[in-house]
């Protein structure tokens, strides 16, 4: 059971640039944005995914992610992760305000809450395992959920050297990426030529493929190791 409880944990760690505090380039703004994707586990169906990007009245955003497992164990075990990130835009690029994970398991649901208070110069952080943390944030601090959405902007802005402070759990981590150039690559959705984006600060496969002027920040396709070779392919989009 730990194992469906690590993959189901780790669908979506993005988890998460030339540093963006030195942005010279200007892509489009952020957009409104729903997409589906079909969801792989060491290439079997596992299950559908939404991610979702809105606009709220003060300005600020709001990026939810969710996964249903249709397929296998996780299915029986009723699995299902639910994320959702709350961020302002920031001197030209994504700072985090807030994020909540919950995943649930018919055997055991699982939560974690991240709150940052510019003002204050605090991180905090809880999780339902292993108890509170707080320390300080960086400039264009993001969290593991809304990364990926800051490394689109990163692909849009034409970076390939990608570094980005990220609020893990008790600390902030700076990780890296590399930009190749882009490649045919082929999901439900259509084929598409994309930019692929490689992790680099470990040996853990993590790539996002994106296609900026037709899908924004939104990945085409990404597959992560960890948790059992997990691969997204995108179905739908729509503005």
């Amino acid at each position: 059971m730990k194992r469906y409880r690590t993959l189901l944990a780790t669908l979506f760690c993005l988890l998460p640039l030339a540093v963006m505090a030195a942005d010279t380039a200007k892509p489009a703004p952020l957009q409104p944005f729903t997409a589906t994707y079909k969801v792989l586990r060491k290439g079997d169906p596992l299950g559908t995914s939404t991610l979702s990007l809105t606009r709220n009245a003060d300005g600020t955003w709001t990026y939810r992610s969710s996964m249903q497992a249709e397929h296998g164990l996780a299915a029986l075990l009723g699995g299902s992760i639910r994320e959702s990130s709350h961020f302002r835009w920031h001197d030209g690029r994504i700072e985090a305000l807030g994020y909540d994970y919950k995943m649930h398991l018919a055997i055991k649901d699982e939560q974690r809450h991240v709150k940052v208070d510019w003002q204050a110069g605090t991180v905090s952080v809880h999780t339902s395992d292993d108890g509170n943390f707080s320390y300080k944030p960086q400039p264009g601090l993001v969290e593991r959920h809304v990364l990926v959405l800051a490394l689109g902007r990163a692909v849009a802005a034409g970076k390939t050297d990608i570094a980005l402070p990220v609020a893990v759990k008790d600390r902030v981590q700076v990780q890296t990426f590399a930009a190749q150039d882009k490649a045919s690559v082929t999901v439900p959705a259509g084929t598409f030529q994309a930019v692929r984006v490689n992790r680099t600060h470990d040996d853990k496969g993590y790539s996002v493929w994106y296609a900026p002027t037709r899908f924004g920040s939104a990945p085409v396709k990404l597959f992560q190791q960890s948790g059992g070779d997990i691969t997204l392919l995108l179905k739908t989009f729509k503005r």
